[in-house]
């Protein structure tokens, strides 16, 4: 049976986890959030929960004519009160930002979805497509056997579970064999028009089955 724990890269060097002087965090599954902004005073590396009128202030800036993506991507740290920053993740030529860390062998290949909710069984939230899962604002491309290019290359747009709506961890090999770590980007682009401000909590999950 194997077991999975994601970390995030809390550091600008691009190496893969284990590498000396590289702080890769891991991620507490239950209480742990991702947090995507612009940035500012009370919502930088380093500083503990923000407030909501700090959230607010430093929300994304909507657009009726562009697409818009966010500036920084956060981990909140529940159990440091602490937010930290994926400085490599977005937009960015890339590689190991995200990664999960398989400890043993797998029954089907592991794949990255988005969901509204825990409990998996819809995409209507509007950052998800609002049902259209063609549409999400959510993108994700595998960095196991290389960059993923500037501008990114394949990239999968994630909502539900349908096809080419999920990321294939294992760049569409199968099964894991035998432990294994697993690394991925994230970016997030806003379609130009949506100008509705709102709080959105869409789950990520890591689906796979054991033997």
């Amino acid at each position: 049976m194997s077991n999975v724990k994601l970390y995030i890269n809390n550091s600008s060097t691009d190496s893969p986890l284990g590498t000396p002087g590289v702080d890769w965090v891991e991620v507490d599954n239950i209480n742990d959030t991702f947090i995507f902004s612009n940035g500012g005073l009370g919502v930088t590396d380093g500083d503990d929960t923000p407030t909501d009128e700090e959230l607010n202030r430093a929300a994304v800036q909507l657009s009726e004519s562009v697409a818009i993506e966010p500036e920084h991507y956060f981990l909140l740290d529940y159990s440091d009160d602490e937010l930290k920053e994926l400085f490599l993740a977005g937009n960015k030529n890339k590689r190991y930002v995200f990664c999960a860390s398989f400890d043993g062998a797998t029954a089907t290949e592991p794949q990255l979805e988005a969901w509204d909710n825990a409990s998996m069984n819809s995409f209507v939230n509007p950052c998800l497509g609002g049902g259209f899962a063609s549409l999400s604002w959510y993108k994700a491309i595998s960095t196991n056997l290389s960059l993923p290019g500037s501008p990114w290359g394949s990239t999968t747009t994630l909502a539900g579970n349908g096809i080419s709506h999920y990321l294939l961890l294992n760049n569409g090999s199968g099964a894991l064999s035998i432990a294994t770590n697993l690394y991925f980007n994230f970016r997030i682009i806003i379609p130009a028009g949506y100008i509705i401000p709102a709080v959105h909590t869409p789950v990520l999950a890591i689906v796979f089955t054991t033997n």
